[in-house]
């Protein structure tokens, strides 16, 4: 008999568990919309500087604290290098979180429907989840602090802005769960730098004045590098020590990341700009699809959320399928407060001129004699 046959070898709280799906990863010939990149290619200089790593930036283990970087970060928001800790990703920021501020048994709080990950890593740690679900304009009950405490919850985690929907918390919203929240706030900005300029507001500033906010920033997003999987958390030294000193890899961000993490942050005015041709095609794009009949909510992020229009022959779903058919990619979520829903990434303004296109194939929009996306009149 062969030793260990029909045996399960994972622990037993892991054995039902489902992981998170990611988006499809389809070719490059496709229109990508699925997985919230910046449509537009890192700064030139980064793209120097890894022209220029060196052999022995290879052979040699790299800085485990990733001072370089470090620093860069700390300058950018003006804060002491202590209160700054470099990542792989930002998923690594969320799972030393629960490592390093979650007993095993005790609640994280959340809002619904949110980013995936979260429910998983608290599967993983066994640390139940206290959801709290958004009302129908996406905003956050005044309950849920209190509910977060009374469930004994040692962290929250609070996207913003959130994701799927794209909507921003307002400041007095993250200030008054900050106050009143008895553990960790972790506030996942993700998505922040696509914020427009008007509705922006200093979470640095909140988090210098409640020692229990933990920021969470990535490069993946607002400076086109997700492929180097490079993130930092931002709060005080005594919520960053543990991590950093204790709970964290012992070389958990590669060299190249950190050379190139560094440069990016350094030549943040070539960032603006990609930030404000993003907003730009949010716009255009918003407009595209309430002129279709989507229903579209208010983004700050770098992506949309739209219901089809009631006219669409087709589903949500079904819309996903056929776009897909046509090689252009868009995210579907099997949630019941998603199922009419289609998130979009905010692409290039050829890309979204494809697919609104197709869209307006697909919806057999009414308006079709004035539709003009086939001329591009829209991105003029």
């Amino acid at each position: 008999m062969t030793a260990g046959r029909g045996r399960r070898y994972e622990r037993m709280h892991l054995s039902d568990m489902k992981g998170y799906t990611p988006g499809t990863q389809p070719g490059a010939a496709s229109i990508k919309l699925n997985t919230n990149e910046n449509p537009f290619p890192p700064s030139p200089k980064v793209m120097a500087a890894l022209a220029n790593v060196s052999a022995r930036a290879l052979q040699r283990y790299p800085d485990p604290i990733a001072s370089g970087f470090r620093e860069a970060a700390a300058n950018l928001h003006h804060v002491p290098l202590d209160q700054i800790i470099a990542t792989n990703g930002g998923d690594e920021l969320l799972r030393l979180a629960l490592t390093t501020y979650v007993d095993p048994g005790r609640a994280i709080g959340v809002v619904t429907p949110g980013y995936g990950v979260y429910s998983v890593l608290s599967h993983i740690h066994q640390a139940p989840l206290s959801p709290v679900p958004l009302q129908e304009d996406w905003t956050l009950p005044s309950s849920a602090t209190d509910q977060w405490n009374d469930d004994g919850a040692q962290l929250v985690i609070l996207t913003n802005p959130h994701a799927p929907s794209g909507t921003l918390f307002p400041f007095d919203v993250v200030e008054r769960v900050a106050a009143n929240f008895s553990g960790v706030l972790l506030i996942d900005e993700a998505y922040v730098d696509f914020v427009e300029p008007a509705l922006r507001y200093d979470t640095t500033a909140l988090a210098s004045r409640y020692p229990n906010i933990l920021l969470l920033r990535t490069l993946s997003k607002g400076y086109s590098l997700a492929g180097i999987r490079l993130a930092y958390g931002l709060g005080c030294s005594k919520l960053i020590a543990p991590m950093l000193e204790k709970t964290k890899d012992s070389y958990n961000i590669d060299a190249i990341a950190q050379q190139l993490g560094r440069v990016a942050l350094e030549d943040r005015a070539y960032a603006c700009l990609c930030w404000q041709q993003v907003l730009q095609e949010r716009r255009r794009l918003t407009s595209g699809l309430e002129e279709l009949g989507f229903k579209v909510e208010r983004s700050q992020a770098n992506f949309v959320l739209a219901s089809p229009p009631r006219h669409s022959p087709s589903n949500a779903r079904e819309l996903k399928d056929k776009l897909q058919d046509r090689d252009i990619y868009t995210r579907w979520f099997d949630e019941q407060e998603l199922h009419d829903r289609l998130r979009i990434s905010i692409g290039t303004s050829d890309e979204n001129i494809a697919l609104l296109t197709a869209l307006r194939d697909l919806t057999c929009a009414a308006s079709e004699a004035e539709s003009d996306w086939q001329s591009g009149e829209h991105y003029t």
